[in-house]
């Protein structure tokens, strides 16, 4: 699961007018003091997965039976006894605290055995690594994670001889997952979040996935009920390594009876497949060096395709979000019929809350620059407790920042500096350094008419 498209809420999520720019190759670690004054989420709040026990067994064969190239996995896969994990490299400070709520949250939601590991006995090396020594192995990455090694400097080799190949795996022994040492707190821990539990788990993402990390839109950022689910899971004793496909296709049915007992009242409501087609001209609109001209006539295919197969789902949302941003500098009321149409889209799907309250971003950002503060109060404030909720410290930043300036258009100038100041711990843990946190609030504080910029 290779971070490949741009962080939705970084670059997809940025509301002053331009291109959509690459990640930074400037270091975006928080200083010290930063550090000090960042706000970090204190519960976990995740809700359970609100669908059929039939969708999500052809969920969890689809993950954890195929790559995400769509090739077939001959035999289930994974840890086969206590799973200790051990950090290495040049861990940015948030790292270990992030670490350790994400493996209690492993411990107590998806009942696995899994901890710390002490001097020895590790089988999860976690390296913290600059950014650039990511990119040389794996240049559209922002993290990754591969089987039979403990140090990227041994990924070439391993690469070469097969090693690195999970669909050579029976069992699971020794996994590695290399972080960007050099990131905001808010990439690291959701790289974290993504490649743990794809080092203990499911190997594939998949688009039709609207409420889960496995999903390459990087909409989630945190692991979910559905995923801590998926984990349990994967990870129930009627299962093992080695299994065939119908070995455990004919034994999910009573394992999520047992552990999702609602699921079995709930009708089914099967998604369709996503077609590759789609995946490509996705990951072509969002991927990291494609000129701005290819970006949009891919994010138009993408819609086009959408429109095709007849979607109403997220992912038709989705499509519209993605060339509306892309198309925000150069055709600002082009962009917003796209992004009103995500948002109606979105609407009508389950589980997607986060996605509206993205959405809701950009109309909100509109709506200031055309001097609206009411309309985008409107929309920013319901989905301020959205943004917690998931624990998204970018959007929730953006949120009250653009909040901020809507309260000021409307008069309320003191409850905008309020706002302003308590959205600055959330921005320094989402964006990291200073120099980011204040090019964000340049940013939003550039579309308020008011101000002249």
């Amino acid at each position: 699961m290779r971070r490949i498209l741009l962080p939705v809420c970084l670059i997809l999520g940025a509301c002053m007018p331009g291109a959509p720019g690459e990640v930074t190759s400037r270091a975006a670690t928080p200083s010290p003091e930063a550090v000090a004054s960042i706000k970090v989420f204190a519960v976990a709040r995740p809700e359970a997965p609100n669908r059929s026990n039939a969708d999500i067994r052809r969920d969890f064969l689809d993950l954890s039976m195929q790559l995400e190239s769509g090739r077939q996995l001959r035999t289930f896969s994974r840890f086969e006894g206590p799973i200790r994990v051990r950090v290495t490299g040049r861990p940015p400070p948030t790292l270990l605290p992030d670490l350790n709520r994400v493996l209690y949250r492993m411990r107590s939601e998806a009942d696995l055995n899994i901890d710390l590991a002490r001097e020895t006995g590790w089988n999860i090396t976690i390296q913290a690594v600059p950014r650039t020594e990511i990119r040389e192995q794996l240049p559209q990455a922002a993290c990754f994670v591969v089987p039979n090694i403990d140090d990227i400097s041994q990924y070439s080799a391993a690469r070469r001889s097969g090693r690195t190949n999970w669909s050579s795996l029976v069992r699971r022994e020794k996994v590695a997952i290399f972080l960007p040492s050099d990131a905001s707190p808010q990439e690291v821990r959701d790289c974290l979040h993504e490649e743990l539990a794809q080092a203990i788990g499911p190997l594939n993402d998949l688009y039709r996935l609207s409420d889960s990390v496995f999903n390459d839109d990087n909409v989630h950022t945190v692991l979910t009920g559905f995923d801590m689910l998926i984990l349990r899971a994967y990870y129930a004793p009627e299962l093992r390594s080695g299994m065939s496909y119908n070995q455990v296709a004919d034994r999910l049915p009573a394992i999520l009876s047992r552990l999702n007992p609602r699921g079995d009242t709930i009708p089914a409501r099967p998604t369709g497949s996503t077609p590759r087609s789609w995946i490509r001209a996705i990951q072509t609109a969002l991927g990291p060096g494609t000129p701005q001209p290819r970006r949009q006539s891919a994010a138009q295919e993408a819609v086009t395709i959408a429109e095709t197969m007849g979607w109403t789902d997220h992912r038709r949302g989705f499509s519209h979000y993605a060339l509306g941003r892309i198309t925000q500098s150069s055709s600002p009321v082009f962009a917003q019929n796209h992004f009103a149409a995500a948002d109606a889209y979105y609407r009508r799907a389950p589980a997607t809350k986060l996605h509206r309250a993205h959405a809701a971003s950009q109309l909100a950002a509109y709506a200031i620059t055309q001097g609206k503060g009411d309309v985008a109060l409107m929309l920013v404030d319901p989905q301020i407790a959205v943004a917690e909720r998931h624990e998204n410290a970018a959007l929730l930043a953006t949120l009250m920042l653009l909040r901020a300036e809507a309260l000021e258009l409307t008069g309320r100038t003191s409850e905008a500096r309020a706002v302003r100041l308590d959205s600055l711990g959330w921005a320094r843990y989402g964006y990291g350094a200073d120099w980011a946190v204040r090019a964000k609030q340049r940013e939003i504080a550039s579309l308020n008419p008011l101000k002249g910029f």
